[in-house]
């Protein structure tokens, strides 16, 4: 299937931080191909972020949407799954808000778009420093200088090596980034989409990938392209993360396929 039949939505979690989802959507506005949309999945950001998803629209030429739900606590497994719900897209690409991506990021990541998969993408990590003058300059563009040496492999971009690859590297099932995947929002159904008992931080990703494993969905490795760089900000509460592993180690056990509290609500209140 060619990438200009496949209808794309680029998916991108946000919470109160507007700076870096400026320079973040500014980067899908300049991709070699772009997608179908752009819906932004929002934590309960304050109007700040409301007042610059306007402004970016007025200048963009695809379609940017806008979910919001109040703030009342880190719940990023629900406004995921109500973002899902919304969409019409037939693939989804999930990056976070604090993230830039490469310029051939989309292309790179329909190249491998295949049914019967799903995606785990690439990320450089940018260093505090470099992230600060990013975010003074609203600049999208990324150099070579601008990352450190140990992710400098991470950005290299092989089109032979990224289909080599795919089937090969990365194996592990567990091993995913919600800051950088893609699915088929018809695959996300079947499973129940994200696992909304799952509301603080950590691994609900990697859970969801599990049930998508055992529903015989499997994965591709993005390597060699379709890189994100992940700004520089401090480690999220990782208090939770206990119960959070106990709930991914219980669908791997049971190899369940199903959430009971996951997105099916929120496509009866679209319906």
């Amino acid at each position: 299937m060619s990438y200009k039949e496949i209808k794309t939505a680029v998916l991108v979690s946000t919470y109160n931080w507007p700076e870096a989802l400026m320079i973040c959507i500014k980067s899908m506005l300049n991709q070699t191909v772009l997608p179908n949309e752009i819906i932004i999945a929002d934590d309960g950001s304050t109007n700040d972020t409301e007042q610059l998803i306007e402004t970016l629209r007025a200048n963009a030429r695809i379609p940017i949407r806008h979910i919001w739900h109040e703030d009342k606590g880190f719940r990023r497994t629900l406004i995921l799954n109500k973002a899902i719900a919304r969409t019409t897209c037939d693939y989804i690409i999930q990056v976070d808000g604090d993230v830039i991506a490469s310029r051939h990021f989309i292309s790179d990541h329909l190249e491998l778009a295949e049914r019967g998969y799903f995606v785990c993408g690439s990320r450089v990590k940018l260093p505090e420093n470099t992230t600060g003058k990013l975010l003074h300059k609203h600049d999208s563009k990324i150099r070579i200088w601008n990352m450190t040496f140990s992710f400098l492999l991470n950005s290299l971009r092989c089109k032979p090596l990224r289909h080599l690859m795919a089937t090969r590297y990365g194996k592990d099932i567990c091993h995913m980034r919600g800051c950088n995947m893609a699915f088929w929002r018809d695959d996300i159904i079947k499973v129940n989409g994200y696992n909304e008992d799952l509301i603080q931080w950590g691994h609900e990703d990697s859970e969801l990938a599990l049930r998508l494993h055992f529903a015989s969905v499997r994965k591709k490795m993005l390597k060699m392209g379709g890189v994100v760089y992940h700004l520089h900000h401090k480690e999220n509460d990782r208090s939770h993360e206990n119960e959070h592993l106990k709930a991914r180690e219980k669908v791997q056990a049971e190899k369940l396929t199903w959430c009971k509290n996951g997105i099916d609500k929120h496509l009866q209140k679209d319906a």
